[in-house]
């Protein structure tokens, strides 16, 4: 099994991380983000693979693990997520970077690279993680997209807060997630996982990353259509190299969400992963591995 080691970051805003940094210290940095419900390890065979020439950057997340969970809601803000990405970045010296981020990881991601677009962020991988502008449209208007998402909805009912706190976050998924292929995952790797959702305070802190978000997610009898006066967001266009990493089985984000990026971002390439499901970092460790060498090349 591929091991790090963690170091223990101290942010300017006081949250800890702990964190992987491996390869050479002056070498261009790869800062790698996980989603949920993982960790760090979502990208342990990227970072095995690029350390021997690029310094890997990945953080357990706040809410994760050994890292600062704050309880509180508003603790999980986009703001304070991506926030935390320029003060790690900051506090390891680290001027430019490419960010490189999967699920919740590549949403964070994404507002990490709009933000910090030429002056910080120089390149961006995205993994199976929907860009803003469009994901919040597909869910009034495509039935899959609205579908698959209302695990959400239970995600931020305080009325399953019993069940998590019985059961830790084994139970709640076991109650609404459909999208995981449980052969697929190395049981090692399952152990893990399974571990850490035993922590009550961090099962709490990730849920908090859906409970802060401002997205909408429509129940299932509500009209399949913008509703009157909506807008997208009013976000910059990506003007840094984005490479946009796509399992096309991902049962939670459909390739709908896919469609129109290249009206907001230039310049863009969109590598398409047949028959694989929705965490593709492991699941088709290589493909995206040689996807990544032709980018970052």
């Amino acid at each position: 099994m591929i091991a790090f080691d963690q170091r223990r970051v101290t942010l300017a805003n006081g949250i800890e991380l702990d964190v992987v940094d491996e390869g050479p210290r002056d070498a261009p940095a790869l800062i790698f983000l996980h989603g949920f419900p993982e960790n760090h390890r979502t990208w342990r065979h990227q970072i095995a693979h690029f350390s021997d020439r690029y310094r890997c950057i990945a953080p357990d997340q706040r809410g994760y693990r050994g890292s600062s969970k704050p309880q509180e809601v508003e603790a999980y803000t986009p703001d304070k997520l991506i926030g935390d990405v320029f003060l790690l970045a900051d506090a390891l010296g680290i001027g430019a970077f490419t960010i490189i981020g999967h699920d919740w990881g590549g949403a964070i991601a994404w507002g990490v690279a709009l933000g910090g677009q030429h002056a910080r962020v120089t390149r961006a991988v995205i993994a199976n993680a929907p860009h803003p502008a469009i994901f919040q449209r597909l869910l009034w208007t495509n039935r899959q997209q609205r579908e698959a998402s209302q695990y959400i909805r239970a995600f931020r009912d305080p009325a399953n807060d019993a069940l998590v706190r019985e059961k830790g976050l084994t139970g709640l998924m076991k109650q609404e997630v459909q999208w995981d292929r449980p052969g697929s995952m190395p049981a090692e790797e399952r152990d893990i996982l399974l571990a850490a959702w035993q922590d009550r305070d961090a099962c709490f802190g990730m849920l908090n990353y859906y409970r802060a978000s401002t997205m909408e997610v429509p129940d299932m009898d509500a009209p399949f259509a913008l509703p009157e006066g909506w807008e997208p967001p009013s976000l910059p266009r990506l003007t840094i190299p984005t490479l946009v990493i796509w399992a096309m089985d991902d049962l939670a984000l459909p390739p709908e969400n896919i469609e129109g990026l290249d009206a907001i971002i230039d310049p863009l390439t969109v590598h398409r992963v047949e028959n694989c499901g929705h965490f593709v970092p492991w699941e088709a460790s290589e493909t995206v591995i040689a996807a990544m060498e032709d980018f970052l090349g």
